[in-house]
C-alpha cells in the first residue's frame, strides 16, 4: 500500500564522480516534485550528507534550482563517504531520513553509488528493528516508514551502467575528447608527428572507442579488446607505417586508461610512445586529458537526458508502492525505460566475470549493440587501406551523393560509405552537387584516401542543393546511371533527397536503369524525416543553438531583459522544443501547435508577473515558421509595448550558424553507423532479382529500413515533416519545468 498519511517527501543526492548534466537532473527532480505537490530536499555531498545530516539536508523551493542547467559538476556536491560503506553508517542515514519524514530517494550516480543504494534498501527493515530497540525511533515511526523508495539515475562519464543506452555525462565527455583530439591532430599533421592520447573510462572502453571513431584515430586501445603484448605492438606499428606510406600526415593513438594486454598488464601511454619511437623513428608526444573530460558546461544531449530522467524518477517515486524494489531509470533509444536495480547490478557482475575469463567477445556483446557495431566499424576505418580484393567476388558499382541543405555529419557518412564499399571489394562513385550531378554527369570514382580527414568537417564536401528531379531530368539521370553501370545509390540528405528518391522509384517501370536499390540516409538539422527519430546534423545544430542561448541568458540577466529567439526547423519544431528543454526557456512556439492571441496574452501576463516578483531573465524560443502572422518581430513588439519599465525585449535570429560548424561526436558516430549499414543494405539488395529501395533510421533504439513505397503514408509532405513525431510527447515535460507555469 502507498503511504498517504503525509505529504510525499523526496530527497535528491548526487554521488560518486561528478558528471555534466547532473544539475539538469537535479533541477528536473526538484521542479517535478514541486509541481506534483511533494516536498523536496537536497542532500549535500552525496551519502556523506545523508549520514552527517544537519544542514546537509535542506528543503528546496522552485527558485533553488534556477539557472543551474548550463553549469558543470553538481551544485549540491558529491563526496566519498566511508561511513556509508559500513552498516552503522547506513543505519544512521536511515534514522536521519525517518526523522525528516523522507521516504523517497532519487540518486544520481555511478555503479558503486547504485550498488550502495540497493544495499541500503535491502537492509532498511533491519535498521528499523535496531533503531526501535535502541530507542532512537519509536514504533509508530517504524510503522510509518516500513521501506524506502529508491530510484537511481545513471550518472557517469564512462557510460558503464547497465539499464541505459547512455549515462548522464558521457556525451559531454565525448565532446571534450573530440575537441581536444581535433586540436591535437592539426598540430600533429603540421609536424608529421604521432600523438598518444589517454582518455578516461576506468574498465570501460566506451569513451576511447567512440572518441576514436569520432576523431578518426589511427589506433585505439580499449579494455574490451585485450591482445598479447607482442601482437598489439606489431599490429599497431604496421598500421601506422602503412598509413604514413598511404599519405597520412599524422598518427593519433588513443589509449583507454583501463586498457590491458592478455596477461593483464596495463598498456600505458609511455609504453605505446616508446614502441612508436623505436619503430617509426619519429618524435611522439603524450597527452593525458584527465579531468578536463568531466568539466565544463554539459552538452545538449546531457542536459536533456538529465532533465528527462529526473522527471521520470519523480514520476516513478509518486506512482509506485513504498515497498517496491529500487529501479534505475534509463533510456532505450529515445524512450524512458525502468529496470530493477538488482538486475542492472547482476549484469555488471556478469561483465566482471566475462572480463576475468578473458572472454572479449562476450564483454563486447554485454556492452550493447551500439558498442558492438562501432567496434566492428572502427576496425575497418582505422585501416590505412582496404583489404585485398577477392577475385571470386563480384565487384559492384555504387554511388553516394548528398541532397538537400548541408548538415553536419554528411561528410562523416560519405567517408564511411566510401571506405566500407572499397573494403568490401566494390567501386564507389561520388556524385557532385546533389541531383544536378546525376543530371550533368558530375560523377567520379572515389579512393580510400580521398576521404581522409572528412570526419570532422561540417557542410558537404561533395556539394549539395535542394533540387528535386522532374520531367526531362529523369532521362539525364537514367543516362548517367547507364553510363557508369551503377548497381546502387546512397542518398544522404533531407527532404530533397527523399522526394527525389521517391520520384525515381515511382518511375522504375519507365526507366529500367532506376531498378537498382536506392537508400536514403536522413541528414538534416531540422530532424524532419519520416522513418527515423534522429537525423544527422540535428545534434550539432542543437549544440550551436544552446551555445548561443547560454550567452544570451548571461546578457539578459545583467539587465532585466527578455529575449525572443528564432531558430530554424522549417515547419518542424524539433529544434525549438529540444533547445527550450535544454535551456530552461519559459515558452516555446512551434508550428505543430496552434498559436492564438489568447496564448500570447497569457504568456505576457505570466512574464509580467514574474518580473514583478524579482525575475531578471525571460527566454522565449520560436520556431521560424511557428505562425505566419505572429512573427518573431510581432511577439517582440507586443512584449515591449506591454512590459513597460519592467523589462526590455530583444530578438535574436540565429540563422545559418545552426547549419555550420564541425559535427558533434554524436553526429559523427551515428553517421558512421548508419552509413556502414546503408552500404551493407545496398550490397545485399543487389542480390535480389527485384531490389527494394528504402530509407534508414533509428526507431526506439533500433536501426530500421522502411520501404520507399511507404514514404507518402508516413510523410506530411505539405509541411515537410513526419506525420508522427515522437518528441512531441516531451512537450508536457518542457511545460511542467518552465518558469512561467509552476504549479507549486
Amino acid at each position: 500500500m502507498k503511504n498517504n498519511q503525509h505529504k510525499k517527501r523526496i530527497a535528491v543526492l548526487t554521488s560518486g564522480g561528478d558528471a555534466p548534466g547532473m544539475n539538469a537532473a537535479v533541477r528536473a527532480i526538484v521542479r517535478t516534485a514541486l509541481n506534483s505537490g511533494a516536498e523536496i530536499y537536497a542532500v549535500k555531498n552525496g551519502y556523506k550528507g545523508l549520514v552527517d545530516a544537519g544542514d546537509q539536508i535542506q528543503k528546496l523551493d522552485w527558485d533553488s534550482v534556477g539557472g543551474i542547467m548550463q553549469r558543470g559538476g553538481t551544485v549540491i556536491g558529491t563526496a566519498r563517504c566511508h561511513r556509508f560503506r559500513t552498516r552503522e553508517g547506513r543505519k544512521l542515514a536511515a534514522k536521519n531520513m525517518i526523522e525528516r519524514g523522507i521516504d523517497g530517494l532519487a540518486l544520481v550516480g555511478g555503479d558503486g553509488s547504485l550498488m550502495g543504494a540497493n544495499i541500503f534498501h535491502e537492509e532498511w527493515g533491519e535498521y528499523l528493528d535496531e533503531l526501535v530497540q535502541e530507542g532512537q525511533i519509536d514504533a509508530a515511526a517504524a510503522k510509518q516508514y516500513p521501506a524506502v523508495q529508491i530510484v537511481g539515475l545513471p550518472g557517469s562519464i564512462d557510460n558503464d551502467i547497465f539499464g541505459s543506452d547512455m549515462t548522464i555525462g558521457a556525451d559531454t565527455a565525448l565532446h571534450r575528447i573530440t575537441e581536444a583530439i581535433d586540436s591535437i591532430a592539426s598540430t600533429a599533421a603540421s609536424h608529421q608527428r604521432s600523438f598518444v592520447v589517454e582518455v578516461m573510462g576506468r574498465n570501460c572502453g566506451y569513451l576511447a572507442l567512440m572518441g576514436g571513431l569520432a576523431s578518426s584515430a589511427d589506433w585505439v586501445f580499449i579494455p574490451e579488446n585485450a591482445l598479447p603484448a607482442e601482437t598489439w605492438k606489431t599490429l599497431m606499428v604496421n598500421n601506422l607505417k602503412k598509413g604514413r606510406a598511404a599519405g597520412r600526415q599524422d598518427s593519433i593513438v588513443i589509449v583507454s586508461e583501463g586498457a590491458k594486454d592478455q596477461d593483464g598488464n596495463l598498456i600505458t601511454c609511455q609504453e605505446v610512445k616508446e614502441v612508436i619511437e623505436e619503430n617509426l623513428q619519429e618524435e611522439v608526444r603524450i597527452t593525458i586529458l584527465g579531468h578536463v573530460q568531466r568539466g565544463g558546461s554539459p552538452s545538449v544531449y546531457d542536459r536533456n537526458l538529465g532533465t528527462l530522467l529526473g522527471h521520470a524518477a519523480v514520476e516513478t517515486l509518486l506512482t509506485t508502492n513504498l515497498q517496491d524494489d529500487p529501479v534505475l531509470v534509463g533510456t532505450r533509444g529515445n524512450r524512458i525505460v525502468r529496470t530493477p536495480l538488482d538486475v542492472c547490478i547482476r549484469q555488471s557482475r556478469d561483465l566482471v566475470e566475462a572480463v576475468q575469463a578473458k572472454d572479449d567477445a562476450q564483454v563486447v556483446a554485454l556492452r550493447g549493440e551500439s558498442f558492438q557495431s562501432v567496434f566492428d566499424i572502427i576496425g575497418v576505418l582505422t585501416r590505412p587501406g582496404p583489404r585485398p580484393a577477392r577475385e571470386e567476388k563480384k565487384s559492384l558499382r555504387l554511388a553516394v551523393m548528398n541532397a538537400g541543405a548541408p548538415a553536419p555529419g554528411m561528410n562523416a557518412a560519405v567517408r564511411t560509405a566510401v571506405r566500407m564499399s572499397i573494403d568490401s571489394g566494390h567501386t564507389i562513385y561520388g556524385v557532385r552537387n546533389g541531383f544536378r550531378g546525376l543530371i550533368s554527369d558530375h560523377i567520379a570514382p572515389m579512393q580510400w584516401m580521398d576521404v581522409n580527414g572528412w570526419m570532422k568537417i561540417g557542410g558537404s564536401l561533395l556539394g549539395t542543393n535542394r533540387d528535386v528531379p522532374e520531367n526531362g531530368d529523369l532521362y539525364a539521370i537514367a543516362r548517367t546511371i547507364e553510363k557508369y553501370q551503377l548497381d546502387g545509390l546512397l542518398i544522404i540528405g533531407g527532404e530533397a533527397g527523399y522526394e527525389g528518391a521517391h520520384v525515381m522509384v515511382q518511375n522504375q517501370e519507365r526507366f529500367p536503369s532506376f531498378q537498382i536499390p536506392i537508400l536514403c540516409l536522413p541528414s538534416t538539422i531540422d530532424n524532419d524525416r519520416p522513418g527515423s527519430e534522429l537525423s544527422l546534423g540535428a545534434d550539432t545544430a542543437l549544440n550551436s543553438i544552446i551555445e548561443a542561448l547560454d550567452k544570451i541568458k548571461q546578457s539578459a540577466v545583467a539587465s532585466q531583459r527578455s529575449f525572443v529567439v528564432e531558430v530554424m526547423g522549417g515547419r518542424c519544431g524539433y529544434l525549438a522544443l529540444m533547445s527550450g528543454l535544454a535551456s530552461g526557456a519559459e515558452r516555446v512556439y512551434i508550428n505543430e501547435e496552434a498559436l492564438g492571441l489568447y496564448d500570447l496574452t497569457h504568456d505576457l501576463d505570466n512574464l509580467v508577473a514574474g518580473f514583478e516578483q524579482g525575475k531578471r531573465l525571460g527566454l522565449l524560443i520560436r520556431n521560424e515558421q511557428a505562425h505566419d502572422i505572429y512573427t518573431t518581430d510581432f511577439i517582440c513588439r507586443l512584449l515591449e509595448a506591454e512590459g513597460g519599465d519592467l523589462f526590455d525585449v530583444r530578438q535574436a535570429i540565429l540563422g545559418h550558424l545552426q547549419q555550420g560548424g564541425n559535427p558533434s561526436p554524436f553526429d559523427r558516430v551515428q553517421a558512421s553507423r548508419l552509413a556502414a549499414l546503408s552500404i551493407e543494405y545496398l550490397i545485399n539488395e543487389t542480390k535480389n532479382p527485384v531490389p527494394d529501395s528504402a530509407f534508414i533510421g533509428f526507431l526506439e533504439g533500433d536501426v530500421v529500413f522502411t520501404n520507399m513505397v511507404d514514404y507518402p503514408r508516413l510523410a506530411d509532405r505539405k509541411n515537410g515533416r513526419p506525420k508522427k513525431q515522437w518528441w512531441l510527447a516531451l512537450r508536457a515535460v518542457e511545460r511542467s519545468l518552465a518558469f512561467l507555469e509552476p504549479k507549486s
